[in-house]
């Protein structure tokens, strides 16, 4: 027997098309720093990036398989970009500004990017590496900035890629020039899904839902980045679970504020979730600082919001000093990185509920939230809350035991942690000549990633990591959690941040070495401290090694850099007290 069902592709047009016509009167909203912000509909996002696209295939050439870079805040541009780039059958790279410049220029030459879009604000980032980048032919600029480095610059990587880089303006691209063309109009020459009319000329292609739509790299802190490459059908399913109940649960109602970079895992999938189901979208632009992220929840009363801790910590400190009325934002996801505890609270007594999400590059990213079982008080509640949350529908897991045993789901049995899933990745991009590769130190034998992570899971299937299997302490035979120490340090009143990291001892092997950060006015007291982990953690896991430091090494995406840390404890950097 055949199934009697229609088989039409999973694919980021359609999402498009969706948002544009079902939820066309949804908003975006770019914050502007000043006056007032940028406001367009999802209809008018639609149909800019549908000049986009045109414009993209007729005055640059690009085609299908193209691969265009994004250097770009979370702003209306780039959503726009989001879809019409994956929409034309072209791959969406998204380029991790903070990254050092040597990986930008390693980036964009492995994925052999030929169109740059970037934000004028971000000019002195891009031009120094322009005569670098010899795949690259074209730039688009958005937005205020100084074109006249630029142009100059461009003229010097004749000498490198043997062909002048033009540079154009993103506006001119997505005038409206539809009258004087008719080259197929989306209402009534395309053959790709439902017609919003009254758009610019574009005939969307037909494309496989198992295309490339989109590409990221990981951060690169062990060896050069990883290229993962994000199909239409994954895209499309991993939207369709970010809306879920389980998930995020937003709806048509909500305005979510989107802080966690486009560039970091295409914000955890929130642009195109969007478009699913109506969700309105404010976006920070470049104005990713506590006090503007603090004015812009009170005059645009967001419901939810989606960021790394390191925002929470500061918006946190921000409110505490100068408050704002934050009342309309009563939940957010917060990922990337642990989240303390003590962190978690804080934001109960405001009224704001922090819920955790799990997941990475290679994950599309999402992989569990801790959104407790139903039915629970909250007290009882808390115990699912600090983990890392459930698993979602369509990833599976399991923890796989030093010698590659299976271990059960008992709560207690620790192991790496493997999934695998229709939005996760089975191999990393190898370069252009397509290329797949699959380290035997990321993926089993059977086709499971190794995401790294060092944890249990329990027999209802929520997942508490421990520690990255190349940061857990190895202590006389024995595993010592740094993420545990981290969480119970930043429980105290007067630690900001606490990263901990092993480091030689010729006793044990290892032991923890303790770093933290003061809050302002705090003096250290490494006995004081250690008498307070005392309450929580066990005598023999407790750190003699302590330091100072003014902030915790940070990755490009905001998590802590503990190669950083030990590196500098090796290099005597550090100022270390032993207890």
């Amino acid at each position: 027997m055949l199934s009697t069902m229609q088989d039409a592709p999973l694919t980021v047009t359609r999402i498009l098309h969706h948002g544009m016509t079902v939820h066309g009167g949804s908003l975006v909203t770019t914050w502007t720093g000043g006056g007032e912000p940028q406001r367009r509909t999802f209809a008018e996002i639609g149909a800019r990036a549908t000049r986009l696209a045109r414009a993209l295939r007729d005055d640059l050439g690009v085609t299908e398989g193209s691969v265009l870079g994004t250097l770009m805040w979370n702003n209306a541009e780039h959503v726009e970009a989001y879809f019409a780039i994956p929409s034309m059958g072209a791959v969406l790279h998204t380029l991790n500004l903070r990254l050092p410049p040597e990986q930008l220029c390693w980036i964009v030459g492995h994925a052999a990017d030929r169109v740059i879009i970037v934000n004028g604000s971000l000019l002195p980032l891009l031009v120094p590496l322009l005569p670098h980048l010899p795949t690259v032919e074209h730039v688009v600029v958005s937005g205020p900035g100084d074109r006249g480095p630029l142009v100059e610059a461009a003229g010097k990587a004749v000498a490198v890629s043997g062909a002048a880089v033009r540079v154009h303006e993103y506006e001119e691209l997505v005038a409206d020039r539809s009258a004087a063309s008719d080259d197929g109009a989306v209402g009534s020459g395309s053959r790709s899904g439902p017609r919003p009319g009254s758009v610019a000329s574009f005939d969307w292609p037909e494309l496989d839902e198992r295309a490339p739509a989109a590409m990221c790299y990981t951060s690169g802190t062990t060896g050069d980045p990883k290229g993962v490459v994000y199909s239409h059908r994954s895209v499309y399913l991993h939207s369709m679970q970010v809306n879920m109940a389980e998930s995020m649960g937003l709806t048509d109602r909500d305005t979510a504020l989107v802080v966690v970079p486009q560039f970091h895992v295409n914000a955890w999938g929130l642009p195109h979730a969007t478009f699913m189901t109506g969700i309105n979208m404010l976006m920070p632009d470049r104005f990713l600082q506590a006090a503007p992220l603090a004015e812009m929840i009170e005059r645009e009363r967001p419901t939810f919001a989606a960021a790394v801790p390191t925002i929470w910590q500061g918006l946190l400190a921000e409110v505490t000093e100068h408050p704002r009325d934050l009342s309309s934002m009563t939940r957010a996801t917060i990922g990337g990185a642990a989240c303390p505890p003590a962190l978690m609270e804080a934001y109960d007594k405001i009224g704001v509920r922090l819920c955790v999400a799990w997941g990475m590059t290679e994950t599309s990213p999402l992989g569990t939230m801790s959104n407790p079982p139903a039915g629970l008080s909250a007290e009882e509640e808390w115990p699912y809350r600090v983990t890392q949350g459930r698993f979602s529908a369509g990833v599976e897991a399991r923890l796989a035991g030093p010698e590659g045993d299976i271990l059960p789901w008992d709560g207690e049995s620790a192991g790496e942690l493997e999934v695998r899933g229709p939005w996760i990745t089975g191999s990393y991009f190898g370069g252009v000549d397509g290329e797949l590769i699959r380290p035997a130190d990321k993926f089993s034998e059977d086709g499971w990633l190794r995401t790294g992570d060092i944890g249990v899971i329990s027999p209802d299937g929520y997942l508490t990591l421990t520690d990255r299997a190349k940061d857990v302490i190895k202590s006389g035979g024995e595993w010592i959690s740094s993420v545990h120490l981290e969480n119970a340090l930043m429980a105290h009143p007067d630690v900001a941040e606490a990263a901990v990291v092993a480091v030689p001892d010729d006793r044990w092997g290892e032991r923890p070495l303790a770093t933290v950060v003061l809050k302002e006015g705090a003096t250290a007291d490494y006995a004081a401290l250690r008498e307070f982990l005392a309450g929580s953690i066990a005598k023999w896991q407790l750190p003699e090694r302590w330091a100072v430091v003014g902030a915790v090494p940070k990755t490009s995406v905001g998590k802590f850099d503990k190669k950083v840390i030990r590196r500098q404890y090796a290099d005597g950097e550090l100022d270390v007290t032993e207890l």
